[in-house]
C-alpha cells in the first residue's frame, strides 16, 4: 500500500546534537573530535532508502567509484544534527569501479521539537576506508543539502511526534478469531484516545503490514472513523488477516507489528502514526496466522 513508508517512522524525541565543525581546507573534525580528510579522488555518496530498510531504521549509503583504484569502507556513520548520531556501523566492503554500491548502516532517531517540524539540517557521511594499498584514514563527504531522503524522513518522524502529542491509536487486548467470506480473521478494536487539544481528529487510512491486513469492521475508507472535537475517546471495530502465508514470513517476522495509522487533527496535514499491539497479541496474532495459513506451528 501506498505510504507504507512510515512503517519506519521513529516516535522517540532525542536529545539535540552539537554541529559538526565546517570543512578548512579540505578538512573538518568530526563529531568525536577527529579530522576527517576530504573524499577521495572520484569517489561520492549519496543516501537512499529501500522499503525493507525503513522499519528496521536503516538507509543506504550510495557510493560511486569512477576510479580504477579499489576503497575498502570499513566504517560509515551519518551525521547530522536532524537525526540521534549513532557510532561508525561496521561494513568491511571493497568498492571498486562502480556507478552505485550499497552500504546499509541504522541512523538515529529523528531531533523533533515537540510542537512543530524542523527544517532538515546539512548532513554528512564519515567513512573509515582504505583507498588501495594505502593507510585506513577517516572521510568526510558532504551531503548535498537540503536532502530529499532526510527531508522526508523528518517530515514523518516529526509530523507523527507532533500528532502524538494529540492522539494515540493502540491495540484493544480482546481479539476474536471468525471466518469473513471464506477466510479467518480475528476481529477487535483500536483505542483512539485524544490526549491534548478538543479539535476533530480524523483517522483517513489504516495501513497493512508485511504480514497482516487491518481493516475497519464498518468497509469506510478514508475517513474510517471521526473522533468528534470535544470527545475523549472512541474504539474503532476492526478485522486481521493474513497478508501473505509463505513459512519464511513467520521465521521473519521483524515488520509483522508495525502497523501504520494515518491520522489529522483539526483539519491539518494527514501523517503516520505506528501502532503496534502488546507482546502477547502479538503472539495470538502469529498463531492465529498459523492456523489460518495452514502451518506448522513454531
Amino acid at each position: 500500500m501506498q505510504h507504507v513508508r512510515a512503517w519506519a517512522v521513529a516516535l522517540s524525541l532525542a536529545a539535540t546534537l552539537t554541529a559538526c565543525a565546517g570543512s578548512q581546507s579540505g578538512r573538518a573534525a568530526d563529531a568525536g573530535g577527529t579530522q576527517a580528510a576530504a573524499p577521495p579522488a572520484g569517489v561520492s555518496v549519496s543516501l537512499a532508502q529501500w522499503r525493507s530498510d525503513e522499519a528496521e531504521h536503516h538507509l543506504e549509503v550510495a557510493v560511486r567509484n569512477t576510479t580504477d583504484t579499489p576503497i575498502r569502507f570499513v566504517r560509515v556513520q551519518l551525521v547530522t544534527e536532524s537525526f540521534e548520531t549513532l557510532p561508525a556501523h561496521p561494513v568491511d566492503t571493497v568498492i571498486g569501479r562502480t556507478q552505485r554500491t550499497d552500504l546499509r548502516i541504522p541512523y538515529g532517531a529523528a531531533v523533533c521539537p515537540p510542537d512543530r517540524i524542523p527544517e532538515v539540517r546539512p548532513a554528512a557521511v564519515l567513512a573509515d576506508a582504505r583507498v588501495g594499498d594505502g593507510p585506513e584514514r577517516r572521510y568526510r563527504f558532504e551531503v548535498p543539502h537540503p536532502d530529499e531522503l532526510l527531508t522526508r524522513l523528518v517530515n514523518e518522524e516529526c509530523g507523527a511526534h507532533v500528532l502524538r502529542q494529540k492522539v494515540d491509536v493502540t491495540f484493544g487486548d480482546s481479539w476474536t478469531p471468525e471466518k469473513a467470506d471464506g477466510v479467518r480473521t480475528m476481529t477487535g478494536v483500536l483505542h483512539v484516545v485524544r490526549k491534548s487539544g478538543d479539535e476533530e481528529i480524523e483517522i483517513s487510512e489504516l495501513g497493512n503490514t508485511t504480514h497482516f491486513t487491518l481493516r475497519a469492521v464498518s468497509g469506510r475508507t478514508r475517513p474510517v472513523v471521526v473522533l468528534p472535537a470535544g470527545q475523549a475517546s472512541l474504539d474503532l471495530p476492526v478485522r486481521l488477516s493474513p497478508a501473505r502465508c509463505d513459512p519464511h514470513a513467520f521465521a521473519e517476522a521483524k515488520k509483522a507489528f508495525l502497523f501504520p495509522v494515518r491520522a489529522s487533527a483539526g483539519g491539518g496535514d494527514p501523517l503516520w502514526l505506528i501502532a503496534s499491539p502488546s507482546r502477547e497479541m502479538q503472539l495470538a496474532f502469529t498463531e492465529y496466522a498459523r492456523e489460518a495459513c495452514g502451518l506448522p506451528g513454531s
